[in-house]
């Protein structure tokens, strides 16, 4: 498994990306939808990562830093995706340790994150707190929500 910088250049990377979207947007309301669109990959404070088996693409996470907030600067997790055939091969668990590791290198003090409420995300929230990421209310330009659940984790050594 080999996870790396990368960039919405390769249509393979653009399909995971839109999958993601589009399923985001059919599990909570379009208000309460915060999936990135394709034009945000191309921001200079987004830092997209992709997982790979040999060439066969098998998920993705970025980072997005959101600069100083209440005096710290705070990052945020986007785009979390494995597909579905890869799920459970530790897809999540490397590209999230790169986020992190990213984080600490830049000087991030706190990484936050925004993903549904219901049932559905029900493995993400397992996988954010078995992170050491701690629920917590909206940061940065989120609001309270129904369908959000927010989550923190400091960054140690920043």
């Amino acid at each position: 498994m080999l996870v790396k910088r990368d960039t919405i250049e390769s249509q393979e990377v653009v399909a995971l990306l839109e999958h993601h979207l589009k399923h985001m947007q059919a599990q909570t309301p379009p208000e309460s939808v915060h999936a990135l669109d394709l034009n945000d990959y191309r921001s200079p404070s987004l830092k997209l990562w992709t997982v790979w088996s040999d060439a066969e693409l098998m998920g993705c996470g970025a980072l997005k830093d959101l600069g100083i907030i209440d005096g710290e600067r705070v990052g945020e997790v986007k785009s979390m995706r494995t597909k579905n055939e890869h799920v459970r091969k530790g897809v999540a668990n490397a590209v999230l340790d790169i986020i992190i590791k990213e984080a600490r290198i830049t000087g991030l003090q706190r990484l936050s994150l925004e993903t549904g409420a219901t049932e559905h995300f029900a493995a993400a929230h397992a996988f954010y707190k078995s992170w050491g990421f701690v629920q917590t209310g909206p940061f940065a330009d989120y609001t309270d929500d129904p369908h959000s659940v927010y989550f923190t984790l400091p960054i140690v050594g920043s």
